[in-house]
């Protein structure tokens, strides 16, 4: 499973913004298949062992959400000319288990754009050199769901995951990356991506030190999604003290990125870790812009759009845009409806909450 419900993350090199008015988004996040998943993080919205999702989807008779590979050949070949540059196979469960991923990756090669991926680092099926060789060469960047820096946390947080497996898994995804570039093909960039809770935040300094060792070029999350409230005190937002410690721990992480380099010298890239104010247990980032709206789209499983990646049952309340089995993508890029969110998000409460903003100097 990812590290969270669903993570923004920026591209390798970074876009400039999408113009008001621009005919669709630069990146696009298919929810390929969500139910799908070899681990159970405690943080996910549908795989902990503290969500209903499974169970009630189960004793409901309710079939596994998959989406059809030919909705995403559809949505592609439809945004031809209008700015995609990425995208991004399910957020929510393991997308190497989606059984069309293999046409993903060919979508990926004939449409000219780039995959950007987020992986719980098991490459189930394949194995990390064969799925390497399959993905670096239309990826962008490779993130692998990583929540800490010894054993013990990290199968604390992700559960069904073999420390010694990934750490190897890891190793071997990035030298078939770097043997791909040494001979003039694609370099993705790899990230280790965690969600910060109380439990892993203390390791973040040496998750970036163990990033630099191993030729990861980036340390990235965000904050967590209180989904459940068994994890409810896991939040670095809770409390004074919560936040403060979160704010000693960043300071901490900045100086091991500055101390401890990659094998060539640059510096592991930090995303997404910042000092928090303290105003941060209602609001992560006064003033902060939405990063999504008018930028990237998600499609459920199901094809209905989504303006953004909130929890599901959270993001469905900022409205219905439309499903893209019935509609096109650039009617709903331009609807009113659309463009009311854009102007008012910030007067909604979820967006106000929202842990994906982050300051502007961040």
């Amino acid at each position: 499973m990812t590290p969270t419900a669903r993570l923004y993350d920026a591209p390798s090199e970074p876009p400039a913004p999408a113009q008001p008015g621009s005919p669709g988004p630069w990146r696009i996040t298919f929810d390929t298949n969500p139910d799908d998943c070899n681990l159970h993080c405690i943080m996910c919205e549908d795989h902990s062992p503290y969500s209903a999702t499974q169970p009630e989807r189960r004793k409901a008779g309710r079939p596994k959400r998959r989406m059809r590979i030919d909705l995403i050949r559809r949505i592609l070949d439809e945004s031809k000319g209008a700015g995609l540059r990425e995208i991004i196979p399910s957020t929510m469960g393991e997308p190497l288990l989606y059984r069309h991923f293999d046409e993903i990756l060919d979508l990926c090669a004939a449409y000219g754009v780039k995959l950007n991926l987020t992986t719980n680092g098991t490459f189930p099926k394949r194995g990390a050199w064969a799925w390497a060789e399959r993905i670096v060469p239309v990826a962008s960047d490779v993130k692998v769901s990583w929540n800490g820096a010894t054993k013990q946390t990290h199968q604390q947080v992700m559960l069904g995951s073999n420390w010694e497996d990934v750490l190897e898994n890891v190793r071997v995804f990035i030298a078939v990356r770097d043997a791909h570039a040494r001979s003039g093909g694609n370099r993705c960039r790899v990230t280790f991506q965690l969600t910060f809770m109380e439990v892993n935040a203390a390791e973040l300094p040496a998750v970036v030190k163990l990033a630099a060792g191993m030729g990861v070029d980036r340390v990235k999350g965000h904050h967590l999604w209180v989904n459940f409230h068994q994890v409810r005190r896991q939040s670095m937002r809770r409390s004074h003290g919560a936040v403060a410690r979160w704010n000693a721990i960043v300071e901490a992480a900045h100086e091991a990125a500055e101390r401890h380099r990659l094998p060539d010298g640059r510096r592991v890239l930090l995303e997404n870790i910042f000092k928090l104010e303290e105003t941060a247990r209602d609001d992560i980032a006064p003033g902060a812009v939405c990063p999504f709206l008018g930028q990237e789209a998600w499609v459920a499983s199901d094809g209905r759009f989504n303006p953004c990646c909130a929890p599901d049952a959270l993001r469905r309340t900022l409205g219905d845009f439309g499903n893209l089995n019935s509609v096109s993508l650039r009617d709903i890029w331009r609807s009113p409806q659309y463009k009311t969110l854009q102007a008012t998000y910030a007067r909604n409460a979820l967006c106000q909450t929202c842990n994906m903003r982050r300051p502007v100097d961040a």
